[in-house]
Protein backbone atom coordinates (compact mmCIF):
# COMPACT_ATOMS: atom_id res chain seq x y z
CA UNK A 1 0.00 0.00 0.00
CA UNK A 2 1.16 3.48 -0.88
CA UNK A 3 2.05 6.55 1.58
CA UNK A 4 0.77 9.77 0.58
CA UNK A 5 1.76 12.18 2.71
CA UNK A 6 -0.59 16.14 2.33
CA UNK A 7 1.23 17.79 -0.02
CA UNK A 8 2.12 21.73 0.38
CA UNK A 9 0.52 23.97 -1.60
CA UNK A 10 2.17 27.59 -2.26
CA UNK A 11 0.91 30.48 -0.69
CA UNK A 12 -2.99 31.76 -2.11
CA UNK A 13 -2.26 35.91 -3.51
CA UNK A 14 -4.66 36.83 -0.83
CA UNK A 15 -2.71 35.06 1.87
CA UNK A 16 -1.86 38.59 3.45
CA UNK A 17 -5.07 39.95 3.59
CA UNK A 18 -6.20 36.59 5.80
CA UNK A 19 -3.65 36.99 7.93
CA UNK A 20 -4.35 40.68 8.66
CA UNK A 21 -7.92 39.58 9.35
CA UNK A 22 -7.16 36.35 11.46
CA UNK A 23 -4.16 38.46 13.11
CA UNK A 24 -7.08 41.10 13.86
CA UNK A 25 -9.82 38.46 15.14
CA UNK A 26 -7.29 36.71 17.35
CA UNK A 27 -6.30 39.77 18.84
CA UNK A 28 -9.73 41.44 19.55
CA UNK A 29 -10.54 37.58 21.03
CA UNK A 30 -7.39 38.04 23.61
CA UNK A 31 -8.06 41.22 24.84
CA UNK A 32 -11.73 40.47 26.22
CA UNK A 33 -13.49 41.96 23.90
CA UNK A 34 -17.60 41.91 23.53
CA UNK A 35 -17.69 38.53 22.05
CA UNK A 36 -21.17 39.41 20.55
CA UNK A 37 -20.27 42.11 19.46
CA UNK A 38 -17.38 40.71 17.45
CA UNK A 39 -19.59 38.04 16.40
CA UNK A 40 -22.27 40.31 14.79
CA UNK A 41 -19.47 42.71 13.46
CA UNK A 42 -17.49 39.48 11.52
CA UNK A 43 -20.61 37.72 10.06
CA UNK A 44 -21.86 41.07 8.74
CA UNK A 45 -18.77 42.19 7.15
CA UNK A 46 -18.83 39.02 5.15
CA UNK A 47 -22.24 38.59 4.66
CA UNK A 48 -23.38 41.64 4.30
CA UNK A 49 -21.08 44.34 3.81
CA UNK A 50 -23.32 47.16 2.60
CA UNK A 51 -24.59 47.22 6.38
CA UNK A 52 -21.31 46.66 8.34
CA UNK A 53 -21.14 50.18 9.08
CA UNK A 54 -24.93 50.88 10.56
CA UNK A 55 -26.39 47.70 11.25
CA UNK A 56 -28.45 48.83 14.19
CA UNK A 57 -30.47 51.32 11.69
CA UNK A 58 -30.35 48.61 9.14
CA UNK A 59 -32.40 46.36 11.13
CA UNK A 60 -34.73 49.04 11.89
CA UNK A 61 -35.32 50.02 8.58
CA UNK A 62 -38.78 49.66 7.63
CA UNK A 63 -38.07 50.13 4.04
CA UNK A 64 -35.74 46.66 4.05
CA UNK A 65 -37.66 43.90 3.27
CA UNK A 66 -38.37 41.54 6.28
CA UNK A 67 -36.15 38.88 5.41
CA UNK A 68 -33.45 40.99 5.19
CA UNK A 69 -33.66 42.68 8.80
CA UNK A 70 -34.73 39.20 10.11
CA UNK A 71 -31.38 37.82 8.68
CA UNK A 72 -29.33 40.70 9.64
CA UNK A 73 -30.95 40.84 13.12
CA UNK A 74 -29.48 37.23 13.23
CA UNK A 75 -26.07 37.97 13.10
CA UNK A 76 -26.13 39.12 16.82
CA UNK A 77 -26.33 35.48 19.12
CA UNK A 78 -28.69 37.52 21.21
CA UNK A 79 -31.35 37.08 19.04
CA UNK A 80 -30.94 33.49 17.88
CA UNK A 81 -31.49 30.25 20.49
CA UNK A 82 -29.20 26.99 19.20
CA UNK A 83 -30.62 23.80 20.13
CA UNK A 84 -28.15 23.33 23.65
CA UNK A 85 -29.88 26.37 25.46
CA UNK A 86 -33.14 24.09 25.68
CA UNK A 87 -31.20 21.11 27.81
CA UNK A 88 -31.94 21.37 31.29
CA UNK A 89 -28.70 20.84 32.36
CA UNK A 90 -27.30 24.13 30.54
CA UNK A 91 -25.05 25.99 32.37
CA UNK A 92 -26.23 29.35 30.99
CA UNK A 93 -23.45 31.08 32.84
CA UNK A 94 -20.70 28.85 30.59
CA UNK A 95 -22.89 28.51 27.40
CA UNK A 96 -23.52 32.35 26.68
CA UNK A 97 -19.79 32.89 27.18
CA UNK A 98 -19.17 30.35 24.11
CA UNK A 99 -22.23 30.71 22.39
CA UNK A 100 -21.46 33.87 20.31
CA UNK A 101 -18.01 32.01 19.45
CA UNK A 102 -20.38 29.21 18.50
CA UNK A 103 -22.91 31.05 16.40
CA UNK A 104 -19.64 32.65 14.71
CA UNK A 105 -18.14 28.94 14.01
CA UNK A 106 -21.43 27.60 12.46
CA UNK A 107 -22.42 30.82 10.57
CA UNK A 108 -18.45 31.30 9.01
CA UNK A 109 -19.02 27.63 7.55
CA UNK A 110 -21.93 28.67 5.61
CA UNK A 111 -20.91 31.77 3.84
CA UNK A 112 -18.62 32.09 0.56
CA UNK A 113 -15.39 32.92 2.69
CA UNK A 114 -15.75 29.86 4.36
CA UNK A 115 -17.00 26.79 3.23
CA UNK A 116 -14.45 24.69 1.99
CA UNK A 117 -12.08 27.32 1.84
CA UNK A 118 -9.66 24.50 3.66
CA UNK A 119 -6.52 26.45 4.66
CA UNK A 120 -8.40 29.80 6.12
CA UNK A 121 -11.03 27.61 7.98
CA UNK A 122 -8.86 25.55 9.46
CA UNK A 123 -6.55 28.78 10.76
CA UNK A 124 -10.22 30.76 11.83
CA UNK A 125 -11.58 27.68 13.63
CA UNK A 126 -7.81 26.83 15.47
CA UNK A 127 -8.27 30.06 16.56
CA UNK A 128 -11.65 29.77 17.94
CA UNK A 129 -11.30 26.43 19.58
CA UNK A 130 -9.25 27.51 22.81
CA UNK A 131 -12.25 30.11 24.01
CA UNK A 132 -14.98 27.32 23.06
CA UNK A 133 -13.35 24.15 24.64
CA UNK A 134 -12.43 23.16 28.20
CA UNK A 135 -9.19 22.75 27.12
CA UNK A 136 -7.24 22.19 23.67
CA UNK A 137 -4.05 21.56 22.41
CA UNK A 138 -1.76 22.40 20.12
CA UNK A 139 -2.03 21.96 16.07
CA UNK A 140 -6.57 21.88 16.26
CA UNK A 141 -7.78 20.60 12.47
CA UNK A 142 -10.94 21.18 11.82
CA UNK A 143 -12.86 21.06 9.00
CA UNK A 144 -16.03 22.66 7.54
CA UNK A 145 -19.72 21.68 9.55
CA UNK A 146 -18.35 20.64 12.74
CA UNK A 147 -20.82 20.80 15.10
CA UNK A 148 -21.28 20.93 19.44
CA UNK A 149 -23.37 20.55 21.90
CA UNK A 150 -22.15 22.82 24.60
CA UNK A 151 -18.52 23.20 23.54
CA UNK A 152 -17.63 23.96 27.25
CA UNK A 153 -17.21 20.20 28.39
CA UNK A 154 -14.98 19.33 25.03
CA UNK A 155 -11.58 18.28 26.08
CA UNK A 156 -8.82 18.39 23.08
CA UNK A 157 -5.27 16.64 22.94
CA UNK A 158 -2.55 18.05 20.94
CA UNK A 159 -2.95 16.84 16.81
CA UNK A 160 -6.63 16.36 16.84
CA UNK A 161 -7.93 15.90 13.58
CA UNK A 162 -11.88 16.13 13.00
CA UNK A 163 -13.55 16.34 9.30
CA UNK A 164 -16.57 17.76 7.77
CA UNK A 165 -19.87 17.24 9.30
CA UNK A 166 -19.46 15.13 12.27
CA UNK A 167 -21.04 15.81 15.11
CA UNK A 168 -19.37 16.37 19.14
CA UNK A 169 -22.06 15.95 21.61
CA UNK A 170 -20.39 16.95 24.60
CA UNK A 171 -23.36 17.63 26.92
CA UNK A 172 -21.71 14.90 29.39
CA UNK A 173 -18.47 15.51 28.40
CA UNK A 174 -16.02 14.56 25.87
CA UNK A 175 -12.02 13.81 26.80
CA UNK A 176 -10.20 13.43 23.16
CA UNK A 177 -6.38 12.59 23.15
CA UNK A 178 -3.48 13.43 21.55
CA UNK A 179 -3.25 12.06 17.79
CA UNK A 180 -6.98 11.42 17.22
CA UNK A 181 -8.40 11.60 13.82
CA UNK A 182 -12.39 11.79 13.20
CA UNK A 183 -13.76 11.15 9.91
CA UNK A 184 -16.45 12.35 8.29
CA UNK A 185 -19.91 12.70 9.38
CA UNK A 186 -18.93 10.74 12.78
CA UNK A 187 -21.40 11.25 15.98
CA UNK A 188 -19.72 11.23 19.27
CA UNK A 189 -22.40 11.36 22.13
CA UNK A 190 -22.14 11.87 25.44
CA UNK A 191 -25.94 11.63 26.59
CA UNK A 192 -28.60 8.83 26.17
CA UNK A 193 -32.32 8.66 26.25
CA UNK A 194 -34.08 6.28 28.38
CA UNK A 195 -36.13 3.59 26.31
CA UNK A 196 -39.14 4.77 28.07
CA UNK A 197 -39.18 8.30 28.67
CA UNK A 198 -37.38 10.64 26.60
CA UNK A 199 -36.73 13.12 29.20
CA UNK A 200 -34.96 10.41 31.29
CA UNK A 201 -31.64 11.49 30.15
CA UNK A 202 -28.36 10.31 31.18
CA UNK A 203 -24.95 11.89 30.85
CA UNK A 204 -21.73 10.01 30.48
CA UNK A 205 -18.38 11.47 29.98
CA UNK A 206 -17.30 9.59 26.60
CA UNK A 207 -13.27 9.08 26.11
CA UNK A 208 -11.08 8.60 22.83
CA UNK A 209 -7.47 7.91 23.64
CA UNK A 210 -4.33 8.82 21.97
CA UNK A 211 -3.80 7.52 18.67
CA UNK A 212 -7.35 6.49 17.83
CA UNK A 213 -9.41 7.25 14.93
CA UNK A 214 -12.67 7.00 14.51
CA UNK A 215 -13.75 6.80 10.77
CA UNK A 216 -16.27 7.58 8.41
CA UNK A 217 -19.58 7.51 9.46
CA UNK A 218 -19.17 5.73 12.64
CA UNK A 219 -20.90 6.64 16.25
CA UNK A 220 -19.52 6.11 19.23
CA UNK A 221 -22.32 6.27 21.69
CA UNK A 222 -22.01 8.20 25.55
CA UNK A 223 -19.75 6.61 27.77
CA UNK A 224 -17.67 4.52 25.85
CA UNK A 225 -14.20 4.36 26.26
CA UNK A 226 -12.28 3.90 22.99
CA UNK A 227 -9.00 2.79 24.19
CA UNK A 228 -5.53 3.52 22.98
CA UNK A 229 -4.65 3.52 19.22
CA UNK A 230 -8.25 1.91 18.55
CA UNK A 231 -9.96 1.84 15.55
CA UNK A 232 -13.76 2.21 15.03
CA UNK A 233 -14.32 1.23 11.26
CA UNK A 234 -16.66 3.33 8.75
CA UNK A 235 -20.70 2.76 9.76
CA UNK A 236 -19.98 0.99 13.14
CA UNK A 237 -21.65 1.91 16.15
CA UNK A 238 -19.44 1.32 19.30
CA UNK A 239 -22.02 0.88 22.18
CA UNK A 240 -19.02 -0.65 24.58
CA UNK A 241 -15.68 0.10 25.06
CA UNK A 242 -13.21 -0.13 22.32
CA UNK A 243 -9.91 -2.61 23.06
CA UNK A 244 -6.90 -0.61 22.75
CA UNK A 245 -5.05 -1.54 19.16
CA UNK A 246 -8.31 -3.19 18.29
CA UNK A 247 -10.38 -2.42 15.08
CA UNK A 248 -13.98 -2.71 15.60
CA UNK A 249 -16.68 -2.83 12.82
CA UNK A 250 -20.41 -4.01 12.20
CA UNK A 251 -23.36 -2.65 14.56
CA UNK A 252 -23.20 -3.20 17.70
CA UNK A 253 -18.96 -2.74 16.78
CA UNK A 254 -17.06 -5.86 17.48
CA UNK A 255 -13.42 -6.35 17.24
CA UNK A 256 -12.39 -8.03 14.01
CA UNK A 257 -8.64 -7.81 14.05
CA UNK A 258 -5.87 -6.34 16.38
CA UNK A 259 -3.19 -4.01 14.58
CA UNK A 260 -0.09 -4.63 13.43
CA UNK A 261 2.10 -2.19 15.53
CA UNK A 262 0.35 -3.54 18.51
CA UNK A 263 2.57 -4.38 21.34
CA UNK A 264 3.86 -7.82 21.59
CA UNK A 265 1.18 -10.46 23.89
CA UNK A 266 -1.99 -8.01 23.27
CA UNK A 267 -5.41 -9.77 23.60
CA UNK A 268 -6.01 -11.30 20.06
CA UNK A 269 -9.44 -11.11 18.75
CA UNK A 270 -11.74 -13.77 20.05
CA UNK A 271 -15.53 -15.34 18.93
CA UNK A 272 -15.46 -13.61 15.90
CA UNK A 273 -18.27 -15.02 13.41
CA UNK A 274 -17.96 -15.19 9.98
CA UNK A 275 -20.25 -16.22 6.97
Amino acid sequence: MAIYPLRKLPALPIAGIESQWLEKLGAELKSGADRALLCRRTLCEIAYPQYAANWDTAVEDAKLPLGTRIALSSLDPGNITLEPEYYAECDDASFQRVKPLLWLWYSFDRTPLGGQNVELGVQFRRMLAPYIFKKCGENFKAFQHVEFSFGYNLEVGNNVVVHRHVLLDDRGGIVIGNNVSISDYANIYSHTHSIVDQRDVTDATTRLDDGVRITYHATVLAGVHVNEQAMVGAMAVATKDVRPYHVYVGIPAKSVRVKPNAPPGLDAVTSVRTR
